[in-house]
């Protein structure tokens, strides 16, 4: 809502003072590129997008061309942000629903199976130093052995990296287990 307001404000004041912006845009100096750009750089999102599109308003017709040859901005980004102002409807950028999903959305049962292949066979430390969880299973058999015994699909099922980070992550260390030494009896 402020930023609307803002924008407001400013349109109004751009309408009046338009003529003096457009002598300053039909030539644009090196200054000028610079300031537009580092200006661009520091703004995020809407904002960006709606001050490219001012600028490029300013330049009048053939501005979108121009701010491409010569700032090297995206011609759709413009086209967005002169939609945004036109219509007062701002986009939200969608970020989180970037991105590859987790192998546990897909599978939702992925840590459970581990747990399951893994817990029989693993032991605490013989020490009793720590409380971490060592396995003579390598990812790979892990890997195989969700294939073979919890049906998962060979060609769907996460890669053996992958299985060996969810490992890591239940806090299952791959670790040769060593036996118990007694102390050596140290008399002299």
């Amino acid at each position: 809502m402020v930023i609307m307001e803002t924008y407001k404000k400013e349109s109004s004041f751009m309408k009046h003072h338009t003529s003096l912006y457009q002598d300053h845009l039909d030539s644009l100096t090196p200054e000028i590129k610079s300031f537009l750009n580092k200006t661009r750089a520091e703004l995020k999102g809407t904002e960006k997008r709606q001050f490219m599109a001012r600028v490029v308003s300013l330049m009048g017709k053939g501005g979108q061309r121009k701010a491409l040859k010569e700032l090297g901005w995206n011609r759709d980004t413009i086209r967005k942000g002169m939609k945004e102002i036109q219509s007062g409807i701002v986009c939200v950028d969608n970020f989180a629903g970037r991105g590859r999903k987790l192998s546990e959305e897909k599978f939702p049962t992925l840590l459970d199976d581990i747990k399951d292949i893994m817990e029989p066979i693993c032991q605490t430390d013989p020490t009793f130093k720590s409380t971490q969880l060592y396995s003579p299973l390598t990812a790979k058999e892990v890997h195989n052995r969700l294939i073979e015994f919890k049906g998962y699909p060979s060609d769907e099922i996460p890669s053996v990296v992958t299985i060996n980070r969810k490992m890591n992550k239940l806090g299952y260390q791959l670790k040769k287990i060593a036996k118990c030494r007694p102390k050596k009896n140290s008399r002299n």
